[in-house]
């Protein structure tokens, strides 16, 4: 994925957010930590996406208020470890809850 269709996604995503009302609750965070978060998530997928040694359909990404969580399976601790290093090497996040589960 090039930087323009990773701009693009990063568009429609925001677009996607703003459109359905962004619905933040009261006690979450705000609409901008909101759209901050929504553009961190999209980001750390873009880079899984581009990497080859995560596999970005077996792993989810959740962000709030710049602490991304990631969940879903690996096939190594080597794969597990190398996507919350990637998450790590994304601007913003402010750290990382890594509960990916190792499945051989």
């Amino acid at each position: 994925m090039n930087a323009r269709q990773l701009l693009s996604a990063a568009a429609a995503a925001l677009f996607l957010i703003t459109a359905s009302g962004c619905a933040v609750t009261r006690g979450q965070e705000s609409t901008g930590a909101y759209i901050d978060d929504s553009v961190i998530t999209t980001s750390v997928k873009a880079r899984f996406v581009e990497s080859a040694s995560v596999d970005a359909s077996a792993i989810s990404v959740e962000t709030m208020k710049g602490t991304v969580m990631l969940s879903g399976f690996a096939k190594s601790a080597s794969e597990r470890s190398s996507a919350e290093s990637i998450a790590r090497s994304v601007p913003g996040v402010v750290s990382v809850r890594n509960v990916i589960a190792v499945r051989p």
